[in-house]
């Protein structure tokens, strides 16, 4: 009897997982096989603003940044962790500032490399403090 409820309790844990991965699947976003233009805008610490207009092939806004030499980072647990952009370094551990991520006007929902790149997106990287 024990041994049936045990088997019971992992079949239903099978079955709940095989739903979240497909739930997962279905909702991550899509992207765009192909030639597109993006723009990047970057403001930093002082206010000023500076424009980048990139062509690329890429389904994703985190290798374009960093194959531009725009942005560094490092990949950690949950993506790329933009650390310089423009030159200019933000350092959460030293002032609690971050570059926050914008996908138009909107805050980016999804890390930079993990945000899709459609023909004609514009994005913004903005200096904040914490």
């Amino acid at each position: 009897m024990k041994n049936r409820k045990t088997l019971i309790a992992a079949a239903v844990l099978v079955v709940l997982a095989a739903i979240l991965a497909g739930v997962s699947f279905a909702a991550r976003p899509t992207t765009t096989a192909g030639a597109k233009t993006i723009s990047v805008s970057v403001v930093h610490a002082d206010g000023s603003e500076k424009q980048f207009r990139y062509h690329t092939d890429a389904e994703y806004l985190g290798p374009v940044l960093l194959t531009e030499g725009l942005v560094e980072g490092e990949n950690g647990p949950y993506g790329l962790t933009i650390s310089v952009v423009d030159g200019e370094k933000a350092d959460w551990n030293e002032n609690q500032s971050y570059w926050a991520l914008y996908v138009g006007e909107d805050y980016a929902a999804t890390g930079a490399d993990s945000t899709p790149v459609k023909d004609g997106d514009s994005f913004k990287l903005v200096y904040t403090i914490g």
